[in-house]
């Protein structure tokens, strides 16, 4: 059952959909605060569409090829996100940089995953960035959207060893598997109101948990 005041969510995506999916899954439950309003893809042959439609939610094609520049690509999408009562937009695997205008517009109402333990590892190639500098930890970020790339307070993180006899595919599956439970947190924090913002660091109101610490090599 749907809340009247849950928040009202898009997500924006380019590819596969499986953030997407976790997104759905936790928005499915009784008890989470937020709601998935709109799915957008600059992609019409994104997989994660099927998804979309599959789960009954509203899409939409906005392909970015179409325009003349990216301020008229981003004017388009923010009048689709408005249109829908947009309140948060989730970046699952959108595969476009957005302007510091568009940023700047939407300020911490744009969150967005990627596959490393943030500040370390931004932009592309990450996991064989990772396996190539020898790292011993890596993991997964969700932050709030500034206009340098792969920037902004940090919300949530989990990490995962690196394996000796890890690969870019092995990596990039067991830090996947984690992108898929934070990302929901980071959204049922945000939308239970339990994000601030101060000083561009993010503090979260009430008790949390302290976990075990992950420690690598881990010897027998």
């Amino acid at each position: 059952m749907v809340m009247a005041d849950n928040l009202r969510v898009a997500v924006l995506i380019s590819g596969r959909g499986t953030n997407l999916q976790a997104l759905i899954d936790a928005c499915a439950k009784n008890d989470f605060p937020a709601e998935i309003v709109r799915v957008i893809s600059n992609n019409e042959d994104a997989f994660g569409l099927k998804i979309a439609q599959a789960a009954g939610l509203s899409t939409t094609v906005i392909n970015h090829r179409g325009f003349k520049n990216r301020t008229s690509f981003e004017e388009t999408l923010s009048a689709d996100l408005e249109e829908h009562g947009t309140e948060l937009i989730c970046l699952a695997g959108f595969m476009r940089l957005l302007t510091s205008g568009f940023v700047r517009y939407w300020h911490d109402r744009l969150i967005n995953i990627h596959p490393s333990l943030l500040p370390a590892f931004k932009g592309l190639n990450t996991h064989r960035r990772t396996i190539e500098e020898g790292v011993r930890v890596a993991g997964c970020t969700v932050h709030f959207v500034r206009a340098d790339m792969d920037a902004g307070p940090i919300i949530a993180q989990a990490a995962v060893a690196v394996l000796p006899d890890d690969d870019e595919s092995t990596l990039a599956s067991r830090i996947l598997a984690q992108e898929h439970v934070i990302f929901p947190l980071a959204l049922r924090l945000i939308a239970s109101g339990r994000i601030k913002v101060i000083n561009e660091i993010v503090q979260i109101d009430g008790e949390l948990t302290s976990p075990d610490p992950l420690v690598s090599p881990k010897l027998n």
